[in-house]
């Protein structure tokens, strides 16, 4: 059996003033979240960010309990003469989809669905929470984080 590869480690901050969290616990789970925090950290319109500090409760459609749901960034520009808060996700493209149906059941397929449907509900959730404080809610892939 091959061992899956996962690119994980702790973010310095460049600017750790923009930073609204504990500085020296950014941990990043992909290099796409390490490529964004870099991007958070340098870009001067980004006031200020943080990396799973943000708790939104969510009712799992697997077990219909509440968990807590830590997105990825919360980051806050400033543009011109108003700034915006936007949480974001960042998930590999293949994961913000429904898993493709299968006419054979295993347990892959089974433990892809259920994912699926955790996902969908904290994002449903994460919708909610910030279209009641006028935030926004982002899921980045590889598409936009390539550029």
């Amino acid at each position: 059996m091959r061992k899956r590869f996962t690119y994980r480690g702790k973010y310095k901050p460049v600017n750790p003033e923009k930073y609204a969290g504990n500085v020296n616990n950014i941990v990043y789970r992909s290099s796409w979240e390490r490529r964004f925090m870099v991007y958070c950290d340098n870009n001067e319109a980004i006031t200020f960010w943080s990396s799973e500090e943000l708790v939104i409760p969510y009712i799992s459609p697997v077990d219909r309990k509440q968990h807590k749901y830590y997105p990825d960034f919360v980051i806050r520009i400033q543009e011109e003469n108003k700034s915006r808060t936007i949480v974001i996700e960042v998930k590999p493209k293949k994961e913000t989809k429904p898993p493709r149906k299968r006419t054979k059941i295993t347990p892959r397929y089974l433990s892809e669905m259920k994912t699926w449907s955790i996902n969908e509900a904290k994002w449903k959730y994460a919708k909610e929470f910030c279209e009641d404080r006028k935030w926004e809610f982002k899921i980045l892939t590889e598409d936009q984080l390539a550029q």
